[in-house]
């Protein structure tokens, strides 16, 4: 299995999938929490079988923010 999930998406994922489970179990909705137990475990192990089946991944949205992030940009010196 290699990932196909970035690191913001598993997080989300994860945070996602927590919310859903709590929701679930406080409602007793087996639905629910079905759904949010399988949303934190693709975020744990960072594989989402729907991005497979669909030839998609979101691990070059990572690259993508890295590159957007200010504090990493280079300042050249004028001095």
């Amino acid at each position: 299995m290699t990932k196909n999930v970035g690191e913001l998406d598993a997080y989300l994922r994860i945070t996602g999938g927590l919310t859903l489970l709590g929701i679930g179990i406080i409602s007793s909705s087996k639905f629910l929490t079905f759904l949010g137990s399988m949303k934190v475990a693709e975020g744990v192990t960072r594989y989402c079988p729907m991005y497979h089946l669909l030839g998609m991944d979101s691990l070059d949205w990572d690259l993508k923010l890295k590159k957007a992030d200010p504090e990493e940009a280079e300042i050249p010196d004028n001095a």
